[in-house]
């Protein structure tokens, strides 16, 4: 069964939609049908980063009801599914965001997962985009206002009657001065789904446009990214694994 996420923080500039991206790269990876949204309708930036910034058709057209979801949809190079918003600030005044709830089941149709990267902040917009998803994940960094106002938008997912499956720490250091593992999972009350490391080859992949998963994929944060979306298929992903194992044996032996 399809399964929406909502990749969401109410601090900007925490690694949200690297993380949303990269995870939908490490996914796709592990043979799954992914779709990313780019739910961050006022300052997009899947299209920024995966090398399409203008497309004819986005997600602002599916919303203001002037396009289908059919058309709206680009298959980047790696197999992954993109739905952009568009940069124009004219077409925000069209937008219902409400309508992101139907497009949402209308994507379960089409892919295993569905990747929503929401705006930063508790404005109607992350609310919407919250609404859509069936579960939440939170990103945030070892620092005091990050996870703060993650807790924030894990209370706001909870008014909403979402579950909030767990958190993503980025860009960790692993120092003294930041906050422990312990207290960020103590103060969010939600299990701890990956961590991160810093790793310079995330910015050297933004100006290849790409995921850094697909520009360094034996990086420290694509082998993060990997055992997050790992951890994300779960008993899934057991399954896959032993696929795989039985098949290499039928194949040796026959």
């Amino acid at each position: 069964m399809a399964r929406i996420y909502v990749i969401t923080s109410g601090k900007g500039g925490v690694g949200k939609t690297t993380s949303a991206i990269n995870l939908s790269a490490a996914l796709n990876h592990l043979g799954e049908d992914v779709i990313i949204v780019d739910a961050n309708l006022t300052t997009p930036n899947i299209g920024l980063h995966l090398g399409a910034p203008v497309v004819p058709v986005t997600l602002n057209h599916v919303l203001s009801g002037e396009a289908d979801i059919a058309d709206a949809i680009y298959e980047h190079h790696s197999g992954i599914k993109i739905l952009p918003a568009s940069l124009s600030i004219k077409e925000l005044r069209k937008l219902n965001y409400q309508n992101l709830i139907d497009i949402s089941k209308q994507l379960k149709k089409l892919a295993d997962h569905i990747i929503l990267d929401s705006s930063a902040g508790l404005g109607k917009e992350t609310e919407s985009a919250i609404s859509a998803s069936d579960e939440v994940i939170l990103v945030t960094q070892a620092e005091m206002p990050a996870v703060t106002d993650a807790l924030k938008t894990a209370k706001l997912a909870e008014s909403l009657n979402k579950h909030v499956r767990g958190f993503i720490l980025t860009r960790y250091k692993a120092r003294r001065s930041e906050m422990p593992l312990t207290n960020i999972s103590d103060m969010l009350e939600t299990p701890l789904l990956g961590i991160i490391p810093e790793d310079k080859n995330i910015q050297k992949a933004l100006m290849l446009k790409d995921a850094v998963f697909h520009t360094h994929p034996r990086s420290k944060a694509s082998r993060a990214y990997n055992k997050l979306a790992e951890r994300l298929l779960g008993s899934k992903y057991v399954e896959k694994q032993k696929e795989q194992e039985t098949s290499f044996w039928k194949r040796l032996f026959r």
